[in-house]
């Protein structure tokens, strides 16, 4: 919330009246934003108590693994039904994009690049035939 000083604030009552309305209407956005995350939290400890009910509930042994998988695809339909209505709420600006996890390599560009080749002394085979290169196209 934004503090203003007093010199900031007009001397006109519509004015006045206007600033009051705005801020309330913010104020019921956020209450009903915060209601609507309240709920998803509920749904999502529901999910959350009603997995370890079918993984360590009292008939867990006894059902049968087709029934436990159907009840894993419920589970995961209402999961990615709460992450749409996570992204539906998020303004597109807002949405931060995740990097690609790559790791190819990753020395520091600073440290020298060897390349080493180990061949054998013979790359003729015992049996007779040639030998080649791991990786190395032959045809």
């Amino acid at each position: 919330m934004v503090m203003l000083d007093t010199a900031d604030l007009p001397d006109d009552v519509a004015a006045l009246k206007a600033m009051l309305i705005a801020a309330q209407a913010r104020e019921a956005c956020k209450d009903a934003e915060i209601a609507r995350k309240d709920e998803r939290i509920e749904r999502l400890e529901r999910l959350v108590a009603a997995f370890k009910q079918a993984t360590f509930g009292r008939k867990s042994e006894k059902t049968d693994p087709n029934q436990f998988d159907l009840a894993l695809e419920d589970l995961e339909t209402a999961m990615a039904a709460i992450h749409a209505e996570d992204e539906a709420d998020t303004p597109a600006g807002q949405r931060i994009a995740k990097p690609r996890a790559i790791n190819r390599g990753s020395l520091p560009k600073h440290l020298p690049r060897i390349e080493e080749v180990i061949e054998p002394e013979s790359l003729i085979c015992v049996c007779g035939a040639c030998l080649h290169c791991i990786g190395e196209d032959v045809s």
